[in-house]
């Protein structure tokens, strides 16, 4: 009854009035599958039939005995060896399970190459998120043509998806961790490698994390987040605000930045679409920000079905602290040496721009892991549709607080040979704390000017 109480204390609703286009809900014997032959966010609890990828077992349920709060993430996986590494010389052999970023990337660097591990389902889902996934498969519904929902309680709307927007919600409002500060670095190399890091100190919280949630009014809110500068000097003291609304079409994402220099508060609606990503050097747009974010009314979107692909997965070896940031990041691309890239069962979802709309992408091509629900991959075409950028997320299961999430993700520019890294932390001394909780007062307009104060 508790349980129950707190599932409806915390719904996130996004309505309206002329709900059009209304998506239909699993009926219970669909439902009852999630624990059962799929797990509780509805993947496939089964291995493939190559045996490559095994059965979802359970995921890691507490931290290696060697883990400290507050410190690096131990490797849960310290023994295990690459299996077998793809180049440029064999990458017709598994063309099958690459994307088409992937085979241009190992193309056009010769050091390039994808290290494969055997494949660990890591991930673990708690019963509180097992039963938001339930509950949701049995009541949540997109309305306004998939650009908002309904009925939705916490996280995973909808574990066993019909049509491809849902997907992307699934993205949108997976788990990650819930609440946190974390201090990262931004790197944007020449051709030829060489960078200036730029810092970063981000803020984030689920609506219904707030401390004060029970005051909150804000229910077509998902979660806040606040991102400040910190180096180099020329840019320290902006700070940027988001108030991540669930139908953007209904109410754009609110957003705020504040410039140190001139020490004003502006409303920022640039901040979504195409707009320019922070300090990217016009690497990245806006949505490319956490594989995908914002409304999704600008495409057409098609689900193409499941694969197998060689994707970034538990890369706890990347964030080793005895690396700097020379040693990872390279002339076109990160190191790979220190990348874990592991078979892993993805969701394919296509967006085609639509005639009436602009974005400098004509098709955007997403790859969804089925464990954690996020976009792992992402292939990007151009106005005369050929492949421009590709995208990947370094990530990990952070078992302190039973959350899949994204530690590093890079785009690359296929042609310029340029590329954006975002999220890295070898040299910093501490990079998340998931113990820091907020009020709403944090992630107000009046905050920013109390987080730009140099």
């Amino acid at each position: 009854m508790k349980l129950i109480k707190t599932l409806c204390a915390i719904g996130v609703v996004a309505a309206s009035v002329n709900a059009g286009n209304v998506m239909a809900k699993v009926s219970p014997e669909e439902a009852a599958k999630l624990g059962k032959e799929l797990t509780p966010v509805g993947a496939e609890k089964a291995g493939n039939a190559e045996g490559t990828i095994p059965e979802w077992t359970g995921g890691i349920i507490k931290a290696p005995a060697s883990y400290v709060v507050g410190q690096p993430y131990p490797d849960p996986y310290p023994e295990d060896k690459v299996k077998f590494v793809i180049s440029k010389d064999n990458m017709a052999q598994y063309a099958d399970k690459l994307t088409d970023g992937q085979k241009r990337m190992l193309t056009l660097y010769s050091d390039y190459q994808i290290n494969v591990y055997p494949t660990r389902r890591s991930v673990s889902y708690s019963d509180k998120i097992a039963a938001f996934a339930k509950e949701n498969a049995l009541n949540a519904e997109m309305i306004d043509n998939g650009n908002g929902l309904k009925n939705v309680k916490g996280l995973v709307p909808f574990a066993i998806p019909k049509q491809p927007i849902e997907l992307l919600w699934n993205h949108i409002m997976r788990n990650r961790g819930g609440h946190f500060n974390r201090v990262s670095v931004q790197v944007t190399p020449t051709e030829n490698g060489s960078f200036a890091p730029v810092r970063f100190y981000e803020e984030f919280s689920r609506r219904f994390e707030l401390k004060d949630f029970a005051k909150s009014k804000d229910e077509n809110v998902f979660f806040y987040f606040k991102q400040m500068v910190t180096a180099p000097a020329r840019l320290a003291g902006n700070v940027l605000l988001v108030h991540e609304t669930i139908d953007q079409v209904r109410e754009p994402r609110r957003a705020w930045i504040y410039n140190s220099g001139q020490r004003r508060v502006r409303r920022a609606p640039q901040v979504g679409y195409d707009g320019p990503g922070t300090a990217s050097d016009g690497l990245r747009t806006a949505d490319n920000f956490d594989g995908y974010n914002g409304a999704p009314d600008r495409y057409n979107w098609t689900l193409d079905g499941k694969q197998e692909l060689y994707i970034p997965y538990n890369t706890y070896k990347f964030d080793d602290k005895n690396l700097k940031y020379k040693d990872v990041v390279l002339a076109g691309h990160l190191n790979t040496d220190y990348i874990r890239s592991e078979l892993r069962r993805v969701w394919k979802v296509t967006g085609t721009l639509k005639s009436d709309k602009r974005h400098i992408y004509s098709k955007r091509v997403f790859y969804i892991e089925e464990d954690s629900w996020a976009i792992i991959a992402s292939d990007y075409y151009d106005g005369r549709g050929e492949l421009w950028r590709y995208q990947e997320a370094l990530s990990k299961f952070f078992y302190d607080v039973g959350a899949p999430f994204t530690t590093i993700e890079t785009v690359h520019d296929l042609l310029s040979k340029r590329y954006i890294s975002s999220g890295l932390a070898n040299e910093e001394a501490v990079r998340y704390d998931f113990t820091k909780r907020f009020k709403a007062k944090d992630f107000t307009p009046a905050a920013l000017r109390r987080s730009g104060k140099r």
